[in-house]
């Protein structure tokens, strides 16, 4: 294995390991758990894993892999805060995770190690030519790392 496939490879498992535990975390609480704020007046637990889906949602066009699934979720969980506009229920907000996820790992699979260091679609051929490091793989990065952080905020929910 070469040694950029090597660095994609530990970064999808990152990927995948935040994502699973996001996941594992999110849908074994109940509606009731979900409501919980992370801390008084702030988001609850399900506008972040709404939020953590919007932004998943987001990256199928940004890494170039088609339109996305859900841009419906913009209004509710990226657009407006928390209890600003109604969101979907935790039943359908796991089928969206779910649903994502699936894609977004058929998606990362396909991509060879060279791939993985190609522009997203947010930069333009010009700019990616002065900075290189505007790519899929920072992409990747950033997203795994911005589930993690979410992840951490979880713990100051009772």
């Amino acid at each position: 294995m070469s040694a950029e496939a090597s660095l994609v490879d530990s970064a999808l498992r990152l990927w995948k390991s935040n994502v699973e535990r996001a996941g594992q975390f999110f849908s074994s609480l109940t509606e009731e758990q979900l409501s919980q704020e992370i801390a008084p007046g702030r988001n609850r637990l399900l506008y972040l894993w709404g939020h953590l889906a919007a932004v998943n949602d987001a990256m199928l066009p940004l890494l170039g892999f088609g339109d996305r699934l859900h841009p419906e979720l913009d209004a509710m969980f990226l657009n407006n805060p928390d209890r600003a506009v109604k969101t979907v229920s935790a039943t359908e907000l796991k089928r969206i995770w779910e649903e994502g996820t699936r894609k977004l790992d058929a998606a990362f699979a396909a991509l060879t190690a060279e791939q993985w260091l190609q522009r997203h679609t947010a930069v333009s051929e010009a700019d990616f030519a002065r900075e290189p490091h505007r790519n899929r793989f920072a992409i990747l990065l950033s997203r795994a790392g911005h589930i993690a952080y979410h992840l951490g905020q979880t713990a100051l929910a009772n």
